[in-house]
C-alpha cells in the first residue's frame, strides 16, 4: 500500500491532511492511524487526492468554463444559480478521471476486495478541503454514495462525488462563507461499508447541540443505513450520557427517548438503478430502541475518547460531531467519521440570551426544538424544489423535511418547521448553524400549518417545539454572566421539568434548592403508581388497556416508573453536577393522583386536599407505601447507578416528629439511609410545627428548606386555593416573617442547612433582602428570576457590609 499521488490509504493519513484530502478523508487517516490502535474500530479505505481532482479538470481544460459559468453569479437567483450549478457538475462530469488516477482507483479498490471479500460493497464519500473547519461545517452540501459495487459502479461514484462540488447550496455556502469557488477542490473517499442494513446507525455529539451543555454525550439513531438520520428522513431514537460520571465508572444511560422510526434504509435487491431502498418498519422496530444500553455506552466511550483525542491536539476543548453504525453481521459498532462540531461550540460562554413567551395561542402541531428561540412570520408550505422560488424572506419554511438543495431558501426563513426528522438531521443542524429555531418531527405539520398564516414558532419550551397561531408576543433577555456579581449567600433554582435542565446549566445558580417530583410523574410517567403496581385493582377497562400498552416494553410497572422517574431526576442532577440538587419526594394531593391514570381507585376523596393525605403521611401509611418504595428506588437509582451523588432528599409536609422517624426508617428499608454514602435528608420547613420544634427536627433531619406559599397559609388561616380570601395571603404578614426569622435562626443554631424554596423571594425583593439579613444559607427561586434575584441579594449583602464571591 505504496503512497501514490492520486490515492492515498486512511493509514497514510492525519488531520493535517486536509489540503490534500479535505477534512473527511483527514479526520479519517487520523482516527485509523492513532484511534483504532486504542480499540476504536474504524472501517479501512482510502482517499482519491485534491490533486487528481485538479489534474482531471486541467486535462480536460475544464477551467474556463467553471468560471464562465460562476463569476459574477448572484446566488439570491435561483434560476440562475440551478444553471449554473447544473452547468458545473455537468462540465466535471465529463471531464472524467485522468488514466493513472482511474487505474490508482482500480488497484485500491482489488486490495480491499483481497482483504474484506468479493462482496465487498463501499461507500463513496465528498470530502472538501475547506471541509469542517472550525468555522464552517459544509454539512450535506455534497454527495455521498452508498452500497457501491464493482469497479464500474465506483467509478462511477467518485466522478458524480467530484461533481458535487457544484451542487446549488454548495456555491450558495461558499459563497456565504466567504471561499472562492476555484481555492477549494474536492477528495474522494472510498471506505468499506458497515452492515448497518441489516441493524442501525446513527450521529453522536460530544455536546448537547441545542444547548451546548458540555458535559453530554448525544446519540441519535434509527435502523437501516445511517442517511435517513442525517437527512432527516425519520423520527431518531435519542440517548444521553453523562460523561463525568460514566468517566468516574458509573455506566449508565441518563436519559432516552423513543423515536417513530417509520422508515429504514437497506440495501435493494438484484440489478437496481439504485444500490439502497427504503422500505417500512415493523411495529416491533418502532416500538424497540435500535441500540441497547450496552451499546449507547460503548458509543459514549468511543465518543468522549475522540474528543479527548482532538482535544489534545488543538489545545483546547473539540466537541466532536461523529457517525456511527452497527454491523449486522459481526455485531461490532463501527465509527464511519468524525469532525469538529462547528455551531453549539462556538457560542460565548458567557452570554445568555433568553427567548420568553408572553402570551399564549393555539397550538397548530408541535415536535422536537431545534435551538431556544422563538420567531413569528407567514408559514409558506413548499412541497419540492420547485416551490422555492416561491419563497421570501422573512417566511416559515413548512415541509415535510429539507435536503441540502433547500439551503439557499433556509438562509432567508425565519423559522423552519418540519413533519419528520431529529435533532440531527438536516434541518437542525443547518437552522442551528443559521440561528434560527426549528421543529422537527412535527408530525402533521404540513397539514396542521395553514400556508401564508401568520404563526409563531417558539423552541423556548424545552424539548418540545410548538406552532403557534398567530403572532404571539414575546421577549428576549440578553445577560453577559461575566458581570454578574455573586453574592455570598447561596442562589439557587427551583426547576420540575428535566427537558429544561441542560441550557439553565448555564445560569450562575449555585444549583437546585426545589426539584418536584411531580411534572415528572404527570408528564414522563402519566399513571398513578400503585396503578402500575397493581393494574388489575383499576376497574375501568380502557385504563387498564392503556396502562398495559405503557409498560409493553418493560418488564413490570415498577420498573417502567423507576425508570423514567430516576432519568428524569438523573437529568436535572447531572446538568447541575457537581453543584447540589435538592430532590422533594412526590407532594400531590389526594385530587392531584387521583387524575393520574388509574388513580381513582386508589385515592379517597377529600373536602380540602391541602390539608389532607399528602407529603410525608403518605410515605408510611399502607395506602401508600409501596409506592413511596418505587420513588426510593428511583432515587437509589440515581445516586447508586447513576452516581449522582450531588442529590439530596426532601420530605414535604411533615407534621409531626413520630411521622419523620416513620419516613426516615422506611427510607432505610428502601437503602437510602441517611449519612451513607453522603446521603443527605432534608424536611421542608412549611408547618409551623416544624418551626416551634425546629431543634427537635434537627435531630432527624441536615437541612431545613422553607416553603413559603404553605407555612403563609398554615400561619395566617387562608386556603390559597380559595379566591374568596386570596386578598389574605401574604408572604410579607409580620406573623410570616417573624416565623421565616426563627427557622433560619433554629437551622443556624443547631447546624443545619437552611433555605427557602417558596415563591415568596421569586416575587418579592423585600422578602429574599429580609432572608439575607437573618442570615440564610440560600434561596431558591424560580429560573426567570435568578439573575435579578442574585443581583438583590447582593445589593442586600452590599448594605450589610459583607463580602461578594469573587
Amino acid at each position: 500500500m505504496a503512497a501514490n499521488r492520486d490515492v492515498r490509504w486512511f493509514s497514510e493519513l492525519t488531520i493535517g491532511d486536509v489540503a490534500l484530502v479535505g477534512g473527511k478523508n483527514a479526520s479519517l487517516g487520523e482516527m485509523v492511524q492513532e484511534l483504532v490502535p486504542l480499540g476504536i474500530p474504524v472501517p479501512n479505505g482510502f482517499a482519491v487526492t485534491a490533486e487528481a481532482f485538479r489534474d482531471g479538470l486541467t486535462r480536460a481544460d475544464a477551467w474556463p468554463g467553471l468560471h464562465e459559468a460562476l463569476d459574477g453569479l448572484d446566488k439570491n437567483d435561483v434560476r440562475a444559480l440551478a444553471r449554473a450549478g447544473a452547468r458545473c457538475r455537468e462540465i466535471v462530469y465529463a471531464a472524467g478521471l485522468a488514466p493513472e488516477t482511474e487505474a490508482a482507483i482500480l488497484t485500491a479498490h482489488e486490495q480491499m476486495r483481497a482483504e474484506y471479500g468479493e462482496d465487498l460493497s463501499v461507500a463513496v464519500r465528498s470530502s472538501a478541503t475547506a471541509e469542517d473547519l472550525p468555522h464552517a461545517s459544509f454539512a450535506g452540501q455534497h454527495d455521498t454514495y452508498l452500497n457501491v459495487r464493482g469497479p464500474g459502479m465506483l467509478l462511477d461514484a467518485v466522478r458524480r462525488c467530484q461533481a458535487s462540488l457544484f451542487t446549488d447550496r454548495a456555491i450558495s455556502y461558499r459563497i456565504d462563507q466567504g471561499f472562492d469557488h476555484f481555492q477549494v477542490a474536492l477528495s474522494v473517499g472510498v471506505q468499506k461499508m458497515v452492515r448497518a442494513d441489516l441493524a442501525s446507525a446513527g450521529v453522536m455529539f460530544s455536546i448537547d447541540t441545542e444547548t451546548g451543555f458540555a458535559d453530554a454525550v448525544f446519540i441519535t439513531g434509527a435502523w437501516g443505513l445511517g442517511e435517513n438520520v442525517v437527512q432527516g428522513a425519520v423520527d431518531v431514537d435519542e440517548f444521553h450520557v453523562h460523561k463525568p460520571t460514566f468517566q468516574a465508572g458509573k455506566r449508565c444511560v441518563l436519559r432516552r427517548r423513543l423515536g417513530g422510526k417509520k422508515i429504514k434504509m437497506v440495501y435493494a435487491e438484484g440489478r437496481t438503478r439504485e444500490p439502497v431502498t427504503n422500505r417500512v418498519t415493523s411495529a416491533e422496530e418502532r416500538r424497540r430502541f435500535c441500540l441497547d444500553d450496552a451499546q449507547v455506552l460503548q458509543l459514549a466511550d468511543y465518543a468522549i475518547r475522540i474528543e479527548q483525542h482532538y482535544s489534545r491536539q488543538a489545545g483546547r476543548p473539540t466537541p466532536m460531531d461523529i457517525e456511527w453504525a452497527l454491523d449486522g453481521v459481526d455485531g461490532r459498532l463501527y465509527i464511519v467519521q468524525a469532525r469538529p462540531e462547528t455551531v453549539t461550540s462556538r457560542r460565548s460562554a458567557t452570554l445568555v440570551e433568553d427567548f420568553v413567551l408572553v402570551g399564549r395561542s393555539e397550538v397548530l402541531a408541535t415536535g422536537r426544538a431545534v435551538g431556544t428561540r422563538i420567531a413569528t412570520g407567514p408559514a409558506r408550505l413548499i412541497t419540492d424544489l420547485r416551490g422555492l422560488e416561491a419563497f421570501r424572506d422573512g417566511e416559515v419554511l413548512v415541509a415535510d423535511t429539507t435536503t441540502p438543495d433547500w439551503e439557499p431558501v433556509m438562509k432567508r426563513a425565519a423559522a423552519v418547521v418540519t413533519n419528520r426528522g431529529g435533532r440531527t438531521c438536516h434541518a437542525a443542524i443547518v437552522a442551528r448553524e443559521l440561528g434560527i429555531p426549528a421543529v422537527v418531527g412535527a408530525e402533521g405539520a404540513t397539514t396542521a400549518v395553514p400556508d401564508g398564516a401568520v404563526v409563531t414558532v417558539s423552541c423556548a419550551e424545552g424539548d418540545a417545539g410548538r406552532i403557534y397561531q398567530g403572532a404571539v408576543p414575546f421577549r428576549v433577555e440578553s445577560t453577559d454572566l461575566a458581570s454578574v456579581a455573586r453574592p455570598s449567600t447561596e442562589v439557587m433554582i427551583n426547576l420540575g421539568n428535566p427537558d429544561l435542565a441542560f441550557g439553565l446549566a448555564r445560569l450562575p445558580a449555585d444549583g437546585v434548592g426545589l426539584a418536584r417530583l411531580e411534572f415528572i410523574i404527570s408528564e414522563a410517567i402519566k399513571a398513578h403508581p400503585m396503578a402500575l403496581l397493581h393494574p388489575e385493582r383499576v376497574p375501568d377497562p380502557g385504563e387498564r388497556q392503556a396502562i398495559q400498552a405503557m409498560i409493553a416494553d418493560h418488564a413490570s410497572g415498577a420498573e417502567f416508573f423507576v425508570n423514567r422517574l430516576s432519568e428524569g431526576v438523573g437529568t436535572i442532577a447531572a446538568s447541575f453536577w457537581p453543584r447540589p440538587v435538592i430532590v422533594r419526594l412526590s407532594d400531590f394531593k389526594t385530587n392531584e393522583y387521583a387524575a393520574l391514570l388509574g388513580g381513582r381507585a386508589f385515592e379517597p376523596h377529600e373536602e380540602n386536599p391541602m390539608l389532607g393525605f399528602r407529603g410525608a403521611s403518605r410515605y408510611a401509611h399502607p395506602a401508600y407505601r409501596e409506592a413511596f418504595g418505587l420513588e426510593c428506588a428511583a432515587m437509589r437509582r440515581v445516586r447508586d447507578t447513576m452516581g449522582l451523588t450531588n442529590l439530596k432528599l426532601m420530605i414535604p409536609f411533615c407534621r409531626r416528629l413520630d411521622e419523620a422517624d416513620r419516613v426516615i426508617a422506611a427510607m432505610a428499608e428502601e437503602g437510602l439511609r441517611r449519612g451513607q454514602d453522603g446521603l443527605e435528608i432534608y424536611v421542608m420547613c412549611e408547618i409551623p410545627a416544624n418551626v416551634l420544634l425546629i431543634d427537635q427536627f434537627a435531630e432527624r433531619f441536615d437541612g431545613f428548606s422553607i416553603g413559603s406559599n404553605d407555612l403563609t397559609q398554615l400561619t395566617l388561616g387562608v386556603d390559597r386555593d380559595s379566591q374568596m380570601v386570596a386578598f389574605d395571603f401574604d408572604e410579607r404578614d409580620p406573623a410570616v416573617t417573624a416565623f421565616l426569622r426563627q427557622a433560619v435562626e433554629g437551622a443556624r443554631r443547631n447546624g443545619r442547612h437552611s433555605g427557602i424554596c417558596g415563591q415568596a423571594p421569586s416575587d418579592y425583593p423585600e422578602v429574599a433582602a429580609f432572608l439575607v439579613e437573618c442570615g440564610i444559607d440560600s434561596i431558591s427561586v424560580t429560573p426567570d428570576v435568578l439573575l435579578r434575584t442574585i443581583r438583590h441579594v447582593h445589593d442586600a449583602e452590599q448594605r450589610l457590609g459583607r463580602p461578594g464571591r469573587r
